[in-house]
């Protein structure tokens, strides 16, 4: 892993920013978080000044005043990007925006250390080759812009029946088995985690609200302030068991739902 890497984070959610600054020092106890960007307009003034003094940028595609691109082209930046994001409809505009990869919210430390692996190969093999970085990525895009599932094939009665994905209002785990419940409350089976779940759905459609359940956007009916900065989901057809968003997560899933 590259020593002294300075970063620069250009994110509006000040716990989005903690969270991520924190896993970087985890991977690489001597990264530096040299500035923390909240805005189109503060970022512009701070590039302008200090157009050398980092290495990398994290930075979210949605600001409070605006799309982050807009940064990239009021100045020159030569810097590689790495965008992280609510949202996996702008990744084309992210590679011709200096970016390098592309990490889909939320993220963990798992794919922020995949993400940095590729930064250090990259400078590590100082790629010239223009034909080649295209090609890199034209795989990242293809990854990107991945077609997400949707239907699912599930065996009820000795048969088997063709399920819409956007048709499941919540997937719940329970023993290592994973239910599909609709709005009419049928249930079915599905064989898949809720880790692969996570990667076959439509981000945009579902999110991971905790350990047990992914849910629908279109089946929530109401958000609940819950104890310790935790919300309670209201969801239709009603689970056995409440369904509660943590604190670390609670302003990705606000976010999520105001789409």
């Amino acid at each position: 892993m590259t020593q002294n890497l300075h970063i620069v984070i250009i994110e509006d959610e000040a716990a989005t920013a903690r969270n991520l600054e924190y896993i970087l020092k985890e991977i690489n106890k001597d990264a530096q978080i040299i500035m923390t960007l909240q805005s189109i307009a503060e970022a512009v003034d701070w590039f302008t000044s200090n157009d050398s003094a980092y290495d990398l940028i994290f930075s979210d595609v949605r600001l409070s005043d605006g799309l982050s691109f807009e940064i990239f082209r009021q100045v020159n930046i030569r810097k590689p990007v790495i965008f992280v994001t609510a949202y996996n409809d702008y990744a084309i505009e992210a590679f011709r925006n200096n970016g390098i990869d592309y990490v889909l919210k939320p993220f963990d430390g798992e794919e922020i250390q995949r993400t940095l692996l590729k930064y250090n190969t990259l400078i590590a093999s100082d790629v010239k080759n223009e034909q080649t970085k295209t090609a890199a990525l034209l795989q990242e895009l293809k990854y990107a812009t991945k077609q997400y599932k949707k239907s699912f094939l599930v065996h009820y009665c000795g048969r088997l029946l063709p399920i819409e994905a956007a048709k499941i209002n919540w997937f719940y785990t329970a023993n290592e088995i994973v239910y599909a419940h609709l709005a009419d409350s049928r249930q079915y089976v599905v064989e898949f985690t809720l880790e692969q779940l996570e990667h076959e759905l439509d981000p945009a459609l579902f999110f991971r609200a905790n350990r047990q359940f992914i849910i629908n956007k279109n089946a929530v009916d109401a958000v609940e302030y819950f104890f310790n900065g935790r919300l309670l989901v209201k969801i239709h057809p009603l689970p056995q068991e409440q369904i509660l968003v943590s604190k670390a997560k609670a302003m990705h899933f606000r976010k999520w739902l105001d789409q």
